[in-house]
């Protein structure tokens, strides 16, 4: 084959020009656009900022009636003093928030047990996915259980390790996930045992 002539590769490289995706112009893309200078906190700062926030909200609510000095009336009851003179209108915008605040969690209280982060108890999930099967080794969903220590696995591989596992421990696994139950009972002068 003969060498290419300057005109051929001319139109060769304008060929590849024109199909380079690189050069294709890109409308979707904001050429002012940076990525965010924020850093990303991890979970322990995330708790300690979070108990943070909390401490100073109960701090002011244990506070809330600090700011209206009472002051006693002629008929012996006791009157809070004329505050106008003596708090601004951010401290009094924060007793009123804070006032807001305490109505709302006695509203809360009344109705009945409320669910916060500090509170964990609360009634068993409805939801579809709290009814789904966990494998209690790996934690991976798990399709299937064996049937001689009634531990749920995911695949085969899983079920080699369940098989292999020592005396007792199928049962400790079972604990953990709070199906493990003992019967005892007695024939005899003997003591037995069944598990379920």
């Amino acid at each position: 084959m003969a060498p290419p002539t300057p005109a051929e590769i001319q139109k060769h490289q304008q060929l590849v020009d024109r199909l380079d995706i690189a050069r294709v112009p890109r409308p979707f893309r904001n050429p002012n656009w940076r990525p965010s200078q924020r850093r990303n906190k991890n979970v322990k700062q995330l708790i300690s900022e979070n108990s943070r926030k909390e401490a100073s909200v109960m701090a002011t609510q244990a506070n809330s009636g600090a700011s209206t000095p009472l002051q006693p009336g002629t008929d012996g009851s006791e009157t809070p003093v004329d505050s106008t003179a003596r708090t601004n209108i951010a401290q009094a915008a924060q007793n009123l928030s804070t006032l807001v605040l305490e109505k709302n969690a006695r509203a809360i209280a009344s109705s009945g047990p409320s669910v916060t982060y500090t509170n964990i108890e609360s009634a068993p999930s409805l939801h579809p996915s709290a009814h789904t099967r966990y494998c209690d080794i790996t934690g991976l969903p798990a399709p299937y259980t064996d049937p001689k220590t009634r531990l749920r696995y995911h695949d085969k591989e899983v079920f080699g390790v369940i098989r292999t596992l020592a005396q007792g421990v199928p049962e400790s696994y079972l604990e953990l996930r709070g199906a493990h139950v003992v019967l005892k009972y007695v024939t005899g002068n003997h003591i037995k045992k069944t598990t379920f």
